[in-house]
């Protein structure tokens, strides 16, 4: 193959994949009645998890003896459909996204049948296995019909909870009732009524995909209550003790010592760890608040609500929940990422207080050095005529006995106007001995210094 169509080959392999649609085919399966559960799970581990997700749902396609050409299966989707014997059709859905993941399980009497209840699926031999993977985020139990709405007596016995909320969604004939409060077997529950006229396979798709991905978002943010009331309290605490850090270090630091001044930063450091520590978590956790909120209200928005007489609308549920969470979330962050930075803009006042009091101690002590360089240069001027003096005298002593010795042998008239003459020559010569000696000293260190530098191994 050519080099050049190998890059077009994994271009158009992208670009096929990107708008693949897999989840297609499925509606070719769906039909009303239909008795829908749905379940969602957060993955603490979303990289290792999604993976195992995916064979545990080859697993579960095993376990309903789903054969192979009714299934698919791709990375994060797959779906597979049975049917039974007596006309019923199971369809197993399941889905992984970045950070939960989820099935759809679809059971669709056979055409003889006209109903459906709420409860456990009635698919012939039909038990879901129970699930360890992540936290359970939601459970849905979702029926589609094609009659007209039930009365407000009977939803009021079918649907647990105080109030009952209902709107028409996507067209006139299309309608949902809930009460948003879990039954026995915490399942929320869902009567939606489509029409006859609106019974087609994709939009039975279109409502349940809606209504989970609502409920599963609103429950997402929801999750992070209890993470983000503690949160409050923590960073209100450290705010607190910053401030009166602030106010004591603000007040000090113009006549603070080194000790205080490491003192305080050591505290401060402190601090600032265990507000990033807080930061990381939280970010982790509450990063994806923002997207999560939009998709609620993108999707509340694609259904094009309408009100449905005797019943509260369904959105006012939803967006009491979730009205100003996701803002609150962003709220916390930036309220730690100024405490962060509040704590690292003191960390470096008092660091650039310390390199102050540093310079200061390295420029007294250079002062100290040259004054001792100068006393050390005036003692050393000092000694050597010190040495002159006393070399002069020492060889003046001994000229004076060679004076004498050669009076005493008639060679010489007076010794001590010798003695006297050769006293100034004796100085001369002192000076000359001293300086001849200062310049071999100097010649000699001076060239073993580089000896010994060449002498040294290679490191």
């Amino acid at each position: 193959m050519d080099q050049s169509e190998a890059p077009q080959a994994g271009t158009d392999a992208m670009l096929r994949k990107l708008h693949e649609r897999p989840q297609i085919p499925l509606t070719d399966w769906l039909r009303t009645p239909a008795h829908v559960h749905y379940k969602a799970f957060r993955m603490a581990d979303p990289p290792t998890q999604r993976p195992a997700s995916r064979l545990e749902f080859q697993s579960l396609l095993g376990a309903f003896k789903i054969p192979a050409k009714t299934s698919v299966l791709r990375e994060t989707f797959g779906y597979g459909v049975r049917e039974a014997d007596n006309g019923d059709r199971l369809i197993v859905v399941w889905q992984a996204h970045t950070e939960y993941y989820n099935y759809q399980l679809w059971h669709l009497p056979s055409p003889g049948k006209s109903e459906v209840t709420f409860g456990p699926l009635t698919f012939p031999l039909y038990h879901f296995p129970a699930t360890s993977l992540g936290t359970e985020v939601c459970r849905l139990d979702i029926l589609l019909t094609a009659e007209a709405l039930p009365s407000r007596e009977r939803m009021r016995s079918l649907l647990p909870g105080p109030v009952l909320y209902g709107s028409r969604i996507l067209d006139e004939e299309t309608s949902l009732v809930t009460s948003f409060t879990p039954d026995e077997q915490a399942w929320e529950r869902y009567w939606v009524t489509v029409g006859l006229s609106r019974s087609n396979p994709s939009h039975l798709k279109d409502i349940v995909d809606a209504i989970v991905r609502i409920e599963t978002y609103y429950h997402l943010l929801l999750m992070q209550k209890p993470l983000f009331s503690a949160a409050i309290d923590q960073v209100y605490k450290f705010e607190q003790v910053h401030l009166k850090q602030r106010e004591i270090i603000s007040g000090h630091i113009s006549h603070a010592d080194s000790q205080a001044l490491q003192r305080w930063l050591n505290s401060l450091t402190q601090d600032l760890l265990k507000t990033n520590r807080i930061a990381g978590k939280l970010h982790f956790e509450l990063s994806a608040s923002l997207p999560y909120d939009k998709i609620v209200h993108a999707t509340l928005g694609s259904l094009a609500e309408k009100p449905l007489e005797s019943y509260r609308p369904f959105s006012d549920y939803v967006l009491s929940g979730i009205t100003g969470v996701a803002e609150g979330y962003q709220q916390l962050l930036k309220r730690i990422e100024t405490l962060q930075g509040g704590f690292e803009g003191i960390i470096s006042i008092i660091r650039a207080r310390v390199d102050l009091i540093l310079e200061a101690q390295n420029l007294a002590l250079l002062q100290s050095v040259d004054k001792t360089t100068k006393s050390q240069a005036i003692l050393q001027h000092t000694v050597e005529g010190l040495s002159v003096i006393v070399i002069a005298y020492y060889v003046a002593g001994l000229g004076g006995y060679i004076f004498k010795g050669l009076q005493e042998m008639g060679w010489l008239g007076n010794a001590n106007i010798a003695a006297a003459v050769f006293v100034p020559i004796a100085i001369g010569l002192a000076f000359a001995i001293t300086t001849v000696s200062k310049k071999y000293l100097h010649k000699k260190w001076s060239g073993e210094q580089p000896l010994q530098e060449a002498g040294k191994p290679d490191q």
